[in-house]
């Protein structure tokens, strides 16, 4: 199934029906996809953002722009949910629900408070439908710089939003293990597998096992005891428990991988509340993405931030 194919399995409403007049090509080379109350629905692609008029056309200016109402965004949740928004009660509670092929769509809205804590979303305003994309043999020229000898090195990817990391990380996981290495995957979000029903949309390799849905740092402790895992990865790695259960981890001797949002290997560390000391004890390499001409090109550190490398990711 195709990207158009996934999305629009998932959608409804008018929301639907102006998708459709898309093409499934033009589909694969969307990033995201924004609908606003009462503001012109507009697509992101590496190019720039476009908007998109009510015949699905993708245009530079706001020329006959298809224009949501309160209706078009709820209706689209409502048939997203199958008219059970109770059952995705706790992804909707983080702002965002991920569909089959590991697409997550972001959701704003009245929040519910209940104890001092946020129990749901209401009465939906807007959605931002963030479109995964697996690019087999992207991750083919990072490969030799995370390995040494047999021995995988546990290796932070930092980038800005948009800029690729989690492309990147999904087909390092891939050729990490069709090189026989089990590698253990804490996918909270559903971004890094797709996984739908059980299955995994996202050819993460033939070594790999997935836990969905759970938190990071509860995910990764399960696996570790679990699964006598050789790597373990996540995406978008935070702060504070997650930190705790990553200092466990790298100090058993098994491998990370993770993704980190910041511009620099200093502003990654910053990020995470990770001491730079023990961030270079533990990490061995530090690859910074960065975008130029349309591409995507990584820089590969070592522990010492001294580049090593420079490659353009396919």
């Amino acid at each position: 199934m195709g990207i158009k194919d996934e999305i629009i399995f998932s959608s409804g409403g008018r929301i639907r029906d102006t998708l459709n007049f898309i093409s499934a090509q033009e589909f694969e080379t969307f990033q995201e996809l924004r609908f606003r109350t009462g503001s012109p629905a507009f697509v992101k692609k590496s190019s720039g953002e476009f908007f998109i008029n009510t015949n699905g056309h993708i245009t530079e200016k706001p020329v006959d722009s298809f224009i949501p109402e309160n209706d078009d965004i709820n209706t689209f949740i409502k048939l997203l949910s199958g008219y059970s928004v109770y059952a995705f009660e706790e992804e909707i509670k983080n702002g965002f629900i991920t569909i089959q092929g590991g697409h997550r769509i972001g959701l704003v809205g009245r929040t519910v408070i209940k104890d001092g804590s946020i129990s749901s979303l209401t009465d939906f305003s807007g959605i931002n439908i963030r479109i995964s994309h697996q690019i087999k043999g992207c991750g083919e020229s990072i490969l030799p710089y995370i390995f040494n000898k047999n021995q995988v090195l546990s290796t932070i990817i930092i980038s800005p939003p948009g800029e690729g990391k989690t492309t990147l990380l999904r087909d390092l996981i891939r050729l990490i293990s069709l090189k026989g290495k089990n590698v253990s995957v804490a996918d909270e979000r559903g971004e890094i597998a797709g996984t739908f029903k059980g299955r995994a949309g996202n050819d993460l390799g033939t070594h790999t096992d997935v836990m969905d849905g759970c938190p990071k740092n509860e995910g990764m402790m399960m696996l570790l005891r679990s699964m006598s895992p050789d790597v373990i990865a996540v995406d978008e790695l935070g702060g504070g428990e997650e930190i705790r259960s990553l200092e466990l981890i790298l100090t058993s001797g098994v491998s990370f991988i993770c993704t980190v949002h910041g511009s620099s290997m200093q502003d990654a560390i910053n990020r995470i509340g990770m001491e730079k000391s023990l961030s270079m004890a533990y990490f061995k390499r530090f690859i910074e993405l960065k975008r130029a001409n349309n591409k995507i090109y990584a820089a590969i550190c070592d522990e010492n931030g001294n580049v090593i490398g420079n490659e353009a990711l396919r």
